[in-house]
């Protein structure tokens, strides 16, 4: 067995009471269909959402902000980005306009225009252009900031003679379509070269800019995609499935009422909502060398560090939707966590929708299907990983859920049982070295 896999591998078995954690578009639970029966849903998004701000973030639980950085604004309003970074970056910047003119940049063109897109540019012009909204995208201080600096310098230290005349060649140029044409002038030949230097100095400190945008944790797990301007893509680490039943679930229906206290008879509000219970199963897999790449060149043992907080974080973290009447605050009793060289989910263990046992409940037998399914794929396709798992001891014992009185199939699997998802954890940071798997 090699000695580091890239891939870690999260399985993790949660039961949430009656709730309404995630809803669509018509206020309706979110559903899927799976195994040809309809589940229960809790998109990926929700569940990134309530790792990643409070009062579920990890930044609250990690209580170190200075070491792991601070999460990312996502906004697509340029006003308000703006304001904020005006806020943020005051002590270094005094000057509004650096500002500004950095964060448009970053939403517009990183490249200085040739003449041809110029010419194309001057056909689309509107009135509104610089208010065309743009995506929903994550902003890092720490980005900007490097971002500002070599903006301001580039614009204050200007153009050498060389590179000033040679604009200046082209003051006069036609430029535009029929009907459309316009002459550049000098301002803007010379707003042209400096552009041109901008982005030359940017790509000369395109790691720096990188490490920067790294000091957001959450831009480094779950990436960013660029939409234009400076602002670059950053591929993903950590990849998060949608959480479903592990058993046909329907949503049942609500009604309530909001009691006018003024009121004798009647009520003031009238309403339905959606609401269902059952077992989950959540499965997300990180990438150990993006997270490093991601963070600017990290240490392995940084990223493992942040490896063991995403675990806690997918036991613990329960979307805040509905929460005020149902409260359904469920923490998991099962999980399974394997270091291994590719990403792989274990849904296919409820593709059958698990039959609630005879005395009642679903998580039982979830457990012992999820366990035997990994056991199963794990000699089919021969999978060399380093595996963990956690067991509750109110829901049972494993080795009695699964039917077997011999624990040496923790042995012949490579799968060491753990007290507690605090022990896992501290195995994840060791980088699931254990000394009973050594041969």
């Amino acid at each position: 067995m090699s000695e580091q896999k890239n891939f870690i591998n999260f399985h993790v078995l949660i039961s949430h009471s009656p709730s309404c954690l995630n809803r669509d578009d018509q206020n309706m639970q979110k559903r899927a269909v799976f195994g040809g029966v309809e589940r229960i849903r809790i998109s990926s998004q929700s569940l990134k959402r309530a790792m990643r701000r409070p009062p579920e973030s990890w930044f609250n639980y990690w209580k170190d902000g200075a070491k792991f950085g601070t999460p990312s604004t996502r906004t697509r309003s340029v006003e308000g980005i703006t304001k904020y970074m005006l806020k943020e970056l005051s002590d270094e910047f005094k000057n509004d306009d650096a500002i500004q003119k950095t964060i448009m940049m970053f939403v517009k063109t990183q490249k200085a225009k040739t003449d041809e897109e110029i010419e194309d540019d001057d056909d689309d012009q509107t009135e509104n252009n610089d208010s065309k909204k743009i995506a929903v995208a994550p902003w890092v201080v720490g980005e900007i900031k490097e971002l500002c600096r070599i903006i301001k310098n580039c614009r204050e230290s200007g153009l050498s003679e060389e590179d000033k005349a040679h604009a200046l060649k082209k003051v006069g140029k036609e430029v535009g379509k029929k009907g459309n044409k316009r002459k550049l002038t000098e301002e803007d030949c010379i707003e042209e070269a400096i552009l041109k230097k901008i982005t030359t100095e940017i790509e000369k400190k395109k790691e720096v800019i990188s490490a920067a945008a790294g000091t957001a944790v959450d831009l480094a797990l779950w990436g960013r995609m660029a939409t234009s301007g400076l602002m670059t893509n950053v591929d993903g680490s950590l990849s998060v499935a949608h959480a479903i039943t592990t058993h046909s679930a329907q949503a049942e229906t609500d009604w309530f009422t909001a009691v006018d206290d003024l009121v004798k008879t009647g009520t003031g509000h009238l309403d339905t909502q959606e609401f269902s219970s059952g077992v989950f199963y959540r499965y997300a897999s990180l990438n150990v060398a993006q997270l490093q790449k991601n963070l600017g060149g990290a240490t392995r043992e940084r990223a493992l560090e942040i490896a063991k907080h995403v675990f806690h974080m997918l036991c613990t973290v329960v979307p805040s939707a509905k929460q005020l009447p149902f409260a359904a605050y469920n923490t998991a009793d099962f999980a399974i966590v394997s270091f291994s060289d590719m990403p792989i989910s274990m849904a296919n263990a409820f593709e059958k929708p698990i039959p609630k046992e005879k005395e009642g409940g679903f998580y039982r037998p979830s457990v012992r299907s999820l366990f035997q399914f990994w056991n199963e794929t794990h000699r089919f396709i021969g999978l060399d990983e380093k595996t963990a798992f956690c067991l509750n001891s109110a829901v049972g014992q494993l080795m009695e859920i699964i039917g077997i009185d011999d624990e040496k199939i923790f042995n012949q699997t490579g799968i060491s049982p753990k007290a507690s998802l605090v022990e896992i954890e501290k195995w994840i940071e060791k980088d699931g070295a254990k000394e009973e798997n050594k041969e």
